[in-house]
């Protein structure tokens, strides 16, 4: 009993202390600049890439096959990406509407994808490809515009200073070096190291669920971890996928495989919706985020713009991932998606970029959308027909300046009865699309 009620002081404090830390952040003005740009670009790459390719099984593949870690990092022996270009990467990234990309700059399996003075275990010097291939995309991306921000495990499944959680408890490791202090000085190095070494827009962090059902709860000490991040760089946007409410000090909040506010995955349940910082959802193209050879069940270009569509309509930007393969190419299937995707950016951009909710809650037909600094306009996406009429709900003394369809500019048929403002849509819409129209009101 007095073990248990130790335990329960302990945790209460704990639950205090954090909270008490976690009262002060004030974000700068670069910071609020860097949200206001994030959320008006609402689209950008996610890239899953590791020595784990070489195994084409997935990012989780040294935890799911129960992989011995000294077997598994054999794979950053033979890891040569030869046919990596990162200009490509990040041209195919900006025609396809992209406005920042998060790559991995380290993952669960414990390989860092960067130069880093804090562990050896890095693609600089354990591999024969010897180079940074993160200084290579942090130049391209600068070159196309685009921003870089750095996924960040904050588990490790190979490190023996890694307190044991729920996963990686099959790797090999002994279990008897445990200890946080020196852990977290070793994240604190590398991402320092992230910061200082390119062009940083946010850091997106993964892995506080590995120690959700702790008996103790586990102090991953973030208020301390987010301070001295914004101690070094207080513009640097601060992102944590730990499936719960924003904690003090992050700028933006993640949904895993889920838009805001629903859990057909399973990883959002109870998990509220700030109102307070931007909100992004990651999606994959596949079924996987690393690299897997059997997971050929791409997502449609009209079912990926769709989804677009729907995140800008609920506030949100989206996060779509693909997984390179070892030798540094990007799928083809992938690639195809991003250009047609590109394809119809081009057209419609006006009604993703710098927009937000429209008037109209979602429909069986489609969303809207609306520019966030422009009261007069919005666009109506029709995912399908929704028969030989859209009906439109407006302001009784709104007055219709033009109703045109964005794919061609086209004028199109309207009535305006009170409140309602009838739209004839053209007989024939686009199979497995988004039918954009663009209301404009005096």
């Amino acid at each position: 009993m007095m073990k248990t009620l130790r335990t329960v002081i302990a945790a209460v404090a704990l639950l205090i202390a954090s909270v008490a830390t976690a009262q002060n952040y004030t974000p700068s003005e670069g910071n609020l600049q860097a949200r206001k740009d994030f959320v008006n670009e609402r689209f950008g790459i996610f890239l899953h890439w590791g020595i784990y390719a070489s195994y084409a099984q997935g990012e989780w593949y040294l935890n799911t096959g129960k992989l011995n870690k000294d077997e598994y990092a054999k794979a950053a022996s033979g890891f040569y990406p030869a046919k990596y270009d990162a200009e490509a990467w990040a041209k195919a990234f900006k025609d396809a509407g992209a406005g920042y990309v998060t790559i991995t700059s380290r993952h669960h399996d414990g390989f860092s994808m960067f130069d880093t003075k804090a562990s050896d275990y890095n693609i600089v010097k354990a591999t024969p490809y010897g180079k940074d291939v993160i200084k290579d995309l942090d130049e391209a991306c600068l070159k196309e515009g685009l921003k870089l921000q750095f996924y960040y495990s904050l588990l490790d499944w190979v490190r023996e200073d890694y307190p044991l959680g729920e996963s990686g408890r099959f790797t090999g490791r002994e279990g008897d070096a445990q200890n946080y202090d020196s852990y977290f000085a070793f994240m604190k190095t590398q991402v320092k190291e992230l910061m200082t070494q390119y062009h940083t827009r946010a850091l997106w962090f993964d892995g506080y669920w590995d120690h959700k059902r702790d008996a103790v709860p586990f102090d991953w000490r973030m208020p301390e971890f987010y301070d001295y991040i914004h101690s070094i760089n207080p513009d640097c946007l601060i992102c944590n996928n730990h499936h719960i409410a924003p904690i003090e000090g992050e700028d933006y909040q993640t949904f895993e495989r889920d838009l805001p506010g629903r859990n057909t995955s399973g990883f959002s349940e109870g998990q509220e919706v700030s109102t307070i910082i931007p909100v992004e959802m990651c999606q994959t193209m596949n079924h996987s985020w690393g690299y897997s050879v059997a997971d050929q069940d791409y997502k449609s270009v009209g079912t990926l713009v769709r989804l677009l569509a729907q995140c800008v309509s609920m506030n949100c930007n989206m996060l779509m991932n693909i997984g390179p393969q070892a030798n540094g190419e990007l799928p083809a299937t992938a690639l195809e998606r991003l250009k047609g995707m590109g394809q119809w950016m081009r057209v419609n951009s006006e009604s993703i970029k710098g927009c937000g909710p429209g008037p109209i809650a979602e429909q069986d037909w489609g969303v809207s959308t609306a520019p966030i600094n422009n009261k007069k306009v919005f666009y109506i996406h029709l995912f399908k027909s929704p028969g030989a009429v859209v009906e439109i709900p407006v302001a009784k003394r709104a007055r219709v300046s033009s109703v045109t369809a964005l794919t061609d500019g086209s004028k199109l048929s309207t009535r305006k009865v009170g409140e309602k403002l009838f739209v004839t849509v053209p007989g024939e819409l686009p199979a497995d699309s988004d039918y954009v129209i663009k209301v404009t009101l005096k």
